[in-house]
């Protein structure tokens, strides 16, 4: 299952991470989230072990939101080392979103 990610909780699960990282910028109000928040979850589980999948809920933590300047989404940021390495808005097929995670393992 995909981690929640709070402001209080990024930098340990997401900076300071030796996986890389996905992560699901999104809002309950947001209909293509809904879309992109079963394949999030679905990922989640095919990469546990090798990568960390996790999920922001913008109304709820604006500072890492506003940090990463998310003004789309769903965004769905990669990091790698603690640093943004690759990102895509918007709704997309599951195949777009596992090859950039692949990307980030290899």
């Amino acid at each position: 299952m995909a981690l929640e990610i709070t402001d209080a909780n990024f930098e340990e699960l997401v900076l300071k991470s030796d996986k890389p990282v996905l992560v699901d910028f999104w809002a309950e109000w947001c209909g293509p989230c809904r879309m992109v928040g079963p394949v999030v979850e679905e990922i989640a589980k095919e990469y546990d072990g090798k990568a960390i999948v996790g999920k922001v809920n913008v109304d709820n933590n604006p500072q890492i939101s506003m940090q990463f300047g998310i003004r789309n989404i769903p965004a769905l940021l990669y990091f790698k080392d603690g640093q943004v390495v690759d990102k895509q808005v918007g709704a997309v097929p599951k195949s777009v979103l596992a090859d950039k995670l692949n990307k980030q393992i290899a």
